[in-house]
């Protein structure tokens, strides 16, 4: 009897996380996709994971509090000024305010603890270290410390039960790459949401580090990006989105 191997996704329903489900599902897996509401600006990126699990078909998707607003300390989470428009240059140059302290320690910490419970060997995360803003726990050499450490820190690591596998499909390529890997594999990319600093109606800036890298990669892939962009000169909302 061929059993269907499962594997842990995270999640935000962002161009990156979406295109490597995409990935775990074409390669045959199972689907658990896990998705966080850590007290970021805006609740649409928890949206889109939802409509991204749906389209894909996962078979279960969770939403965990992990509320960092308390510990603060990003742009994301506090009441730090969201950097824009800054070029390629600037992004390599330094951690930008948009780093959320130890996030993808924590939400992989989730996903291991969900993976054992599933006795799953695989979880994939969308970091990427050739098309990003500089953040330390997206490199390769944390992925692979982080590996290393969960399967010292799990009784199915230590038992042989499993062998956790981080899985970074994405590590390596550009945007614009995948891009043309999610529409290769038919991603419907007006579901997802990259802004870090959205509108109230949920259109993006167009300003940030993350919405430049996204147009950036469809313009570079030759294909149109569906995200409902705000014109600029406009008046910046203020407040803070999620209910």
């Amino acid at each position: 009897m061929n059993i269907q191997k499962k594997a842990v996704v995270l999640s935000s329903g962002g161009l990156d996380s979406t295109t490597a489900m995409a990935i775990a599902k074409h390669e045959g897996f199972e689907i658990f996709s896990l998705s966080f509401f850590y007290g970021q600006r805006h609740s649409f990126e928890l949206d889109a994971a939802k409509k991204v699990a749906d389209a894909l078909g996962v078979t279960e998707h969770l939403v965990v509090d992990a509320d960092l607003k308390k510990i603060g300390g990003s742009a994301l989470t506090d009441n730090i000024e969201v950097p824009k428009d800054r070029d390629s240059r600037k992004m390599a140059a330094e951690i930008p305010a948009t780093y959320v302290p130890a996030r993808n320690t924590i939400f992989l910490s989730y996903g291991l603890a969900w993976a054992e419970v599933l006795q799953s060997s695989d979880i994939f995360i969308g970091v990427n270290a050739i098309d990003y803003s500089g953040y330390p726990d997206c490199r390769p050499e944390y992925i692979e410390a982080f590996e290393h450490m969960a399967n010292l820190a799990t009784k199915a690591g230590v038992t042989g039960i499993t062998k956790i596998k981080i899985r970074t499909p994405l590590i390596r390529m550009t945007k614009a790459q995948i891009v043309k890997k999610g529409i290769e594999l038919g991603v419907d990319y007006s579901l997802t949401f990259s802004c870090y600093d959205p509108y109230p109606k949920g259109l993006a800036c167009g300003r940030c580090d993350s919405c430049i890298l996204r147009k950036r990669g469809f313009k570079e892939a030759g294909i149109v990006d569906p995200t409902r962009y705000k014109g600029k000169g406009k008046e910046r909302f203020k407040g803070r989105l999620l209910q």
